[in-house]
C-alpha cells in the first residue's frame, strides 16, 4: 500500500508542472495581445489628461524634459520621477513575486489582481480629485504615478510569470523584430533571423492591439474624461478571468 501510495504522489507530482506549462503557453499565448491594449490606453489616457506624461514608455519622459529644459518650455517633475517610480514599483513587484512562493500562471494571475487595483486606484482618484483639470498639478502627479506603478508590474509581470512573451508596451522592439522578421520571408537568400512564424504573428497583433488601445483611448477621452480610466480597468479585470 505505502508503495502504491508513493507511486500515486509521484504521479501527481509529475503531472503538476506538465499542466503548469500547459496552462503557462495558454497565457502566452493569449494574454500579450491583452496586455498591449491595455499598454497603450493607459499611455495615451495619461498623456493626453495627466500633463504630456509617458506612463507606458517611461523612458520617453527623459526625452520631453530634455527638451523643455534646452527650449525652455515648461518642465514638469513628474517626467522625471516616473522614473525612479518605476524602478521602485518593479522592486516592490519582485518582493511580492518573493513572498507569495508563486510562479509561473499562479504568479500571473496575483500579478494581473495587483496592476488591476493600481488601475481601479487611477480611476478612483482621477474621478474624485479631476486631475485633469490641472494637469500641472498635485493631483495629476500623484495620479502619473499611480498608473506608471501599473505599468511597471505589467512589465515585470511578464519577466517573471511568463519569460516567453514578447513585449506588450515597448513597441519599438517589437516593430523591429517584425520588420527583420518579413524581411528575411521575403528574402531570397538564408534568413539572418531563426525561422519563427509564430513570434512574427504574435509581434504584429501586439502592434496592432497597442495601436487600437491608443485610439480607442484618443476618441474616448474627448467624450469620457477622467473616465477614460475605465476602459484599461475592465480590460484589466477581463486579463485576471483569462485561462
Amino acid at each position: 500500500m505505502s508503495t502504491l501510495a508513493r507511486s500515486s504522489a509521484a504521479l501527481r507530482n509529475w503531472a503538476a508542472p506538465a499542466d503548469e506549462t500547459t496552462e503557462l503557453s495558454r497565457l502566452e499565448a493569449r494574454l500579450p495581445a491583452l496586455l498591449s491594449v491595455i499598454a497603450g490606453m493607459v499611455d495615451l489616457t495619461g498623456f493626453f489628461t495627466l500633463g504630456h506624461i509617458f506612463t507606458a514608455h517611461v523612458t520617453g519622459n527623459l526625452v520631453v524634459a530634455a527638451a523643455a529644459a534646452v527650449h525652455g518650455g515648461p518642465f514638469n517633475p513628474a517626467q522625471i520621477l516616473a522614473i525612479p517610480v518605476f524602478m521602485v514599483a518593479v522592486a516592490t513587484v519582485w518582493l511580492i513575486a518573493q513572498a507569495s512562493n508563486r510562479r509561473g500562471p499562479s504568479l500571473a494571475r496575483l500579478l494581473l489582481l495587483v496592476q488591476f487595483l493600481l488601475l481601479a486606484a487611477v480611476l478612483i482618484f482621477s474621478i474624485v480629485t479631476r486631475p485633469s483639470a490641472d494637469p500641472q498639478g498635485l493631483a495629476a502627479g500623484i495620479a502619473v504615478m499611480i498608473a506608471v506603478a501599473a505599468m511597471a508590474c505589467q512589465y515585470a509581470l511578464l519577466r517573471l510569470a511568463i519569460p516567453g512573451a514578447i513585449s506588450t508596451a515597448v513597441m519599438t522592439g517589437n516593430l523591429t523584430n517584425t520588420v527583420l522578421s518579413l524581411m528575411d520571408l521575403l528574402s531570397k537568400h538564408r534568413a539572418l533571423l531563426p525561422v519563427d512564424a509564430g513570434r512574427l504573428r504574435r509581434s504584429w497583433h501586439l502592434l496592432l492591439g497597442f495601436l487600437l488601445g491608443c485610439v480607442v483611448s484618443a476618441s474616448a477621452v474627448s467624450v469620457l474624461g477622467d473616465w477614460t480610466w475605465s476602459l484599461p480597468v475592465a480590460l484589466s479585470a477581463l486579463a485576471i478571468a483569462i485561462r
